[in-house]
């Protein structure tokens, strides 16, 4: 649901918001996600920082912050990884450099933002990879660039069920796609 048009990233970080709030395009934009939304973030979360755990120069996965990546946006990706190297600041409010990896799991009210905007502009500032959940298909939508530097998401994967979830982005990381929506 959209609240307020037109403000400045400064605007928007200085102002008091929910934290699953993000500026869109310069919009207020506000997600109340669902239990079930909550516990798809948390799965994917805990098996990204599992991965990250396991061997060292792994990077970082976490959940939400405020990704300023490109003027009038402030994403809160659902969860996030960041390479090894490219790690936002632990003690900073925001990044100004994009996640390598986005997750957003679908949401009634901000799904349009995900698959349309959103998408367009995690392409843009170079995410390497975006995963978009989608509840009701019970799968994982896998937008990726074919080799670094790719200006495009040219390649799409879908993971559905019965199905692992993997990446050559993240050597060895795999995920049964039942595990996220078993309740």
């Amino acid at each position: 649901m959209a609240t307020q048009t037109h403000l400045s990233i400064e605007e928007f970080l200085a102002g008091e918001w929910p934290p699953t709030t993000q500026l869109i395009d310069g919009e207020v934009v506000m997600n109340d996600p669902t239990f079930r939304h909550q516990r798809i973030v948390t799965c994917l979360w805990q098996a990204l920082d599992e991965w990250c755990r396991a061997e060292p120069a792994r990077g970082m996965a976490g959940i939400g912050g405020n990704w300023t990546v490109a003027a009038g946006q402030v994403f809160k990706p659902d969860v996030w990884w960041a390479a090894e190297g490219a790690v936002p600041d632990l003690d900073a409010v925001r990044s100004d450099s994009p996640p390598t990896l986005a997750v957003e799991v679908r949401s009634p009210g901000t799904w349009r933002y995900d698959v349309g905007r959103k998408r367009q502009v995690y392409e843009q500032v170079g995410v390497a990879e975006l995963w978009l959940v989608d509840t009701p298909a019970r799968s994982v939508v896998v937008h990726r660039r074919s080799a670094p530097g790719v200006a495009v998401f040219d390649l799409t994967d879908e993971a559905g069920p019965g199905e692992v979830l993997t990446t050559p982005l993240l050597a060895g990381f795999a995920l049964a796609v039942d595990t996220l929506f078993t309740s």
